[in-house]
């Protein structure tokens, strides 16, 4: 099975989940059709396939199925498109299209993508407590969640994202791992250390796999940022040279597209370094740091 067939099986599986997890909730009205309009929108489900693929990686049986696994990836899932619908607010990146359809604040209103954005943050809470199997396996993947998404993580990213523009003459490369680290890589690693917990992994495989996911997800920024340049906005489903007309510090411009590209495929080439006590077993992880390096969208 190729990596791309892979993939997709764990998005079917994701949004599966997702769909269950918000029919049981007693959600009425706009906000309810604002919240399926955001999670049904066709992404590509990374971050919750990577908790399943740790999970399973880690899992003394192997087992496909794990619970826990299944919710931690549907709470990631729901922080990482919260993160989307706030992001594209006026008071933000002002974006009108995200996933290939327009985002929550233009098929709605600006009130009710906030208030939508909220929602599936604080839901993603709900739902680990309430829904893990064990209390201990529950608080881990709670305070992992939340220093990821928290102000020392995601939000911290943002904000300093958001202030770059004014320095932006002076940027260094440093400047940018920093935003980078924060705003993605630290949700990646989150991705990853819950799927080994809800897998029990060991400390050793807790720690490489959460240096993995920190190493795939600064890649994954790189060339998000190299696509900016060099995608259309049909294909990133995204409206393309934003980054550059808001003036915002990425990779191309501060070093060049080509050592934007050598520094992706050096952290790639690392992350899978990372997998060799794992053996083959690890594979589809290793499909996985070189196919967001090589995507198109």
């Amino acid at each position: 099975m190729n990596f791309n067939t892979l993939l997709s099986k764990k998005a079917t599986f994701v949004n599966n989940t997702l769909r269950f997890l918000l029919t049981q909730q007693p959600i009425s009205g706009d906000l309810r059709e604002a919240l399926i309009y955001v999670i049904e929108a066709p992404g590509k489900r990374v971050r919750s396939a990577l908790v399943l693929w740790c999970c399973e990686l880690v899992s003394p049986t192997g087992a496909e199925i794990n619970h826990n696994a299944e919710i931690a990836a549907a709470a990631v899932e729901m922080v990482h498109t919260y993160s989307l619908v706030h992001d594209d607010l006026p008071a933000m990146d002002d974006d009108d299209f995200r996933r290939g359809q327009p985002t929550c604040h233009k098929a709605f209103d600006e009130a009710t993508a906030i208030l939508a954005g909220d929602a599936l943050l604080t839901l993603a809470f709900e739902i680990l407590a309430k829904e893990i199997d064990e209390p201990a396996v529950a608080v881990r993947l709670v305070a992992q969640l939340a220093s990821a998404a928290g102000p020392a993580g995601m939000i911290a990213g943002q904000m300093a994202d958001l202030k770059a523009p004014l320095k932006s003459a002076q940027a260094t490369e440093q400047d940018l791992r920093i935003i980078h680290t924060n705003k993605t890589a630290k949700m990646f690693r989150c991705a990853a250390a819950c799927g080994a917990i809800c897998g029990g992994a060991n400390d050793s495989q807790f720690n490489c796999l959460c240096e993995y996911g920190l190493k795939i997800g600064l890649g994954f920024q790189i060339a998000d940022d190299i696509l900016d340049v060099c995608a259309s906005s049909k294909q990133l489903g995204k409206t393309a040279g934003k980054d550059a007309k808001a003036g915002k510090i990425t990779y191309p411009a501060i070093v060049g597209i080509e050592k934007s590209k050598q520094l992706a495929r050096k952290l790639a080439d690392e992350a899978v370094a990372l997998l060799a006590p794992f053996g083959t077993k690890a594979d589809t992880l290793r499909q996985l740091a070189i196919a967001l390096l090589q995507r198109t969208k």
